[in-house]
């Protein structure tokens, strides 16, 4: 009882630790897209004679882009998702990997551990904090508890640390791999979404040609324009998506060697300072 009421405050003091509703923020950048296409792109000084349904002023790029249809807002709403979704995990993993510099983290409680100062060991998870330090200190919790008990073998007790330590990071796993997935999904969606655009660009294209003879200058610049724009910003979303994806990935990855490093430690070492037991 004594160690649940201490572990409370641990939980606590984590600080942000991700967004659990994304369909809020994908709501929420779906309205930002919108705004943004009708009142930024879609602003009056980007086209001729001040008008929107005029072609976009020479050079002018917000129009252009403006002239992309419909297709552009739906781009936009998923570019603004992944940028959010981006500073959300950045956020989030800052906060899991606690106050201080992760390596050095590492290296001190491994010191510590095989040194067989368990005090400073804990003592650096409790100012380590975020999901780095809970997990050291199951395991460092666990070592203590196989120190006290009896009628096991020391490998049974050995397993028994090891286990703690793949439980406290499968439990902590979830706020280290919230909403990645999302961040996968928008990298297909965002180059889906730029073909569909595309496409209906070069329909448009196709259509003022099978118009008249030699077909409408004007309508054909205007169709092969939208395909164009569309791709480009759907190649641009899947682009940042991926990268954002493949990175915190990365720092995913890391954070967990980093904790089964220690956990391995904290487990040998036990195995090192104790003789067989019955």
């Amino acid at each position: 009882m004594a160690n649940s009421q201490k572990a409370a405050p641990a939980k606590k003091k984590q600080g942000f630790t991700g967004v659990r509703n994304a369909i809020w923020v994908i709501v929420i950048c779906g309205i930002a897209g919108v705004c943004f296409f009708q009142y930024v792109l879609g602003n009056p000084s980007n086209f001729q004679g001040g008008d929107n349904a005029n072609a976009p002023l020479p050079g002018n790029l917000l129009g252009t882009i403006y002239k992309g249809g419909i297709v552009v807002p739906v781009i936009i709403t998923l570019l603004f998702t992944v940028i959010a979704l981006s500073v959300e995990r950045a956020l989030a993993l800052s906060t899991a990997n606690g106050k201080g510099k992760l390596g050095k983290f590492v290296r001190e409680v491994k010191a510590a551990v095989t040194a067989g100062d368990m005090a400073k060991a804990q003592q650096l998870c409790d100012k380590q904090q975020g999901v780095v330090g809970n997990v050291v200190t199951a395991s460092l919790k666990a070592y203590a508890e196989m120190e006290n008990t009896a009628g096991l073998k020391k490998e049974q007790k050995v397993a028994k640390i090891q286990q703690a330590h793949e439980e406290a990071v499968q439990l902590e796993m979830p706020t280290l791999q919230m909403n990645m997935p999302i961040l996968a999904t928008l990298v297909t969606l965002g180059t889906l979404t730029a073909l569909f655009g595309t496409v209906v660009g070069m329909i448009k294209s196709f259509a003022a040609l099978a118009a008249g003879g030699g077909g409408d200058s004007l309508e054909l610049s205007t169709g092969i324009s939208e395909a164009l724009v569309n791709t480009a910003s759907g190649i641009l979303t899947s682009w940042v998506a991926v990268v954002s994806y493949n990175f915190y990935s990365n720092k995913i990855d890391k954070l967990t060697y980093a904790l089964d490093e220690v956990g391995y430690t904290i487990a040998k070492t036990y195995e090192a300072n104790h003789t067989e037991e019955a």
